[in-house]
This record gives C-alpha cells, sequence and structure tokens, in this order.
C-alpha cells in the first residue's frame, strides 16, 4: 500500500508498534529448552493483549501465530514440540493485523553460544538490511535494494536465497512489489514516496538453494546449512525510510 494521510499512517504505526513489542518479548524468552510453541505464545500472549491478530493465521490458514524456523529452515517453520538447543539459531517471524492494517518483521537468534559461522551469519543478515535501506527511498528502483544486499552477503561469504523476498504489504502481507534480495532486472519499479514494503535479507552459509519441506509450510535450505533472516517493514520517504517495527534505532 501507499500511505495517504495521517490516518493511515498512524494505523501502520499501530501494527508496526505491536510487532516491535511480540519481537522483544519472544526475544527475550529465547534459551535452551524452551519449545517453539512456548515462544509462540509469548508472541501470542503480546498480540491478544494489544488487539491484535496473526496475520499468517488470518490471511494462508498457518497452523501457529508466528513463524519460527530453526537451522536450516530459512522462513515459515510452523511451532510445536521442538526444544531449542545450544549452537542453534532461530528466526522470529512476527505478522499482524490490527485494525485492518498489517506489519511484519523477523530476527535471528542466537541460543546459547553459537558457532563463529553462525555468529557471522546472523551479524551479516542485519548488516544487510542496514545498507540496503540507505538505498530505499523515493526515486531509487526496487532492484536496488536487492543489489546492495547481495553484495554484502557474497563479501561476506554467503548467499541470498533467491526464491524468498520482501514485498509490499498494508492491507494484506503479500502486496505488490515483490522485493528480490538479488539485482533482478525484473524489479525495476520506482519506489515512491509513502509506499509500504518490507526489506528482509534471508540468508544461507551454503548455495541458497532451498526447499518446501514435507508440511507444506516450512522451507529448508537444499544442503542443510544454517539460514539467517532480517526484516522490517519500513515507509519510503525522500530520505531516510520510515521504520515501523523497529524500537528507537541508533
Amino acid at each position: 500500500m501507499s500511505i495517504n494521510g495521517p490516518e493511515e499512517l498512524s494505523g501502520m504505526r499501530a501494527a508496526g508498534a505491536v510487532v516491535c513489542l511480540m519481537l522483544s518479548a519472544m526475544k527475550n524468552a529465547v534459551r535452551p529448552g524452551i519449545t517453539t510453541g512456548e515462544l509462540d505464545e509469548v508472541g501470542a500472549n503480546v498480540m491478544r493483549q494489544h488487539g491484535a491478530r496473526s496475520a499468517p493465521a488470518l490471511v494462508y490458514g498457518f497452523p501457529g501465530v508466528n513463524c519460527i524456523s530453526l537451522n536450516d529452515e530459512a522462513v515459515h517453520g510452523v511451532p510445536g514440540k521442538r526444544a531449542l538447543q545450544e549452537g542453534d539459531v532461530v528466526k522470529l517471524d512476527v505478522t499482524v493485523e490490527k485494525n485492518g492494517f498489517m506489519a511484519d518483521a523477523a530476527v535471528t537468534v542466537p541460543v546459547g553460544e553459537v558457532s563463529e559461522e553462525r555468529q557471522r551469519l546472523v551479524a551479516c543478515a542485519e548488516r544487510a538490511f542496514e545498507k540496503a535501506i540507505l538505498v530505499a527511498r523515493a526515486g531509487f528502483r526496487v532492484s536496488e535494494i536487492g543489489r546492495v544486499i547481495e553484495r554484502e552477503v557474497r563479501n561476506s561469504g554467503f548467499s541470498v536465497i533467491r526464491n524468498l523476498a520482501g514485498h509490499g504489504i498494508g492491507r494484506t502481507i503479500h502486496e505488490e512489489p515483490r522485493v528480490p534480495n538479488f539485482a533482478d532486472p525484473e524489479a525495476n519499479q520506482i519506489l515512491t514516496e509513502g509506499l509500504v514494503i518490507t526489506v528482509e535479507p534471508i540468508i544461507a552459509a551454503g548455495s541458497g538453494r532451498a526447499f518446501v519441506a514435507e508440511d507444506n509450510w516450512t522451507i529448508v535450505t537444499a544442503d542443510r546449512r544454517a539460514s539467517a533472516h532480517y526484516e522490517h517493514t519500513i515507509v519510503i520517504t525522500q530520505g531516510e525510510p520510515i521504520v515501523l517495527t523497529a524500537g528507537p534505532r541508533k
């Protein structure tokens, strides 16, 4: 969607604030031994307290409130009885609907002490996001976001998962435009002021190829190497974008 007036911006900010609170609570609950289902309920409690609903459940019938993915699972992991273990990396992906507006964000959290490679992978996803939003402004093409992300990821020795991408968002989860994490020549739309999109590097330690698992939800790296995901919902402006799903930024 494109923001048309202060009421729509206020609505998107409210949805984004709930996402931020949920991610913070879930991140603080990460520890060895907790199950993905228990983490999901931590987020669900915050969501309900703030009058929001799970957008994946609402739009797609997802069997959980939040997508929670471990290690080689890139996105869309279904929460359940699996317990986190020391050395895991867990991806917390939260999308809510509140009063007709939707917002989406994700973070990858190390569980206890993780390998040096996994530490670098997690840091790379966040760094790629921070560099990408420098070109996420009115007048740039969508493909510039992917160009910056892939350059940072490749320079760090990792791969983007090319069949996963950011997207427009607002009145539903996935809207136009698609926001690839590589310099896709087909992503030639010009970013316009007020446009709401997600920027979300989804990267892997291995080849970057991925497939849908037997549960028909979870997307897993083909070589079973670890992945990382970092995402925020942003509003395009003439200058620095408005990050709707983050707390105070540096």
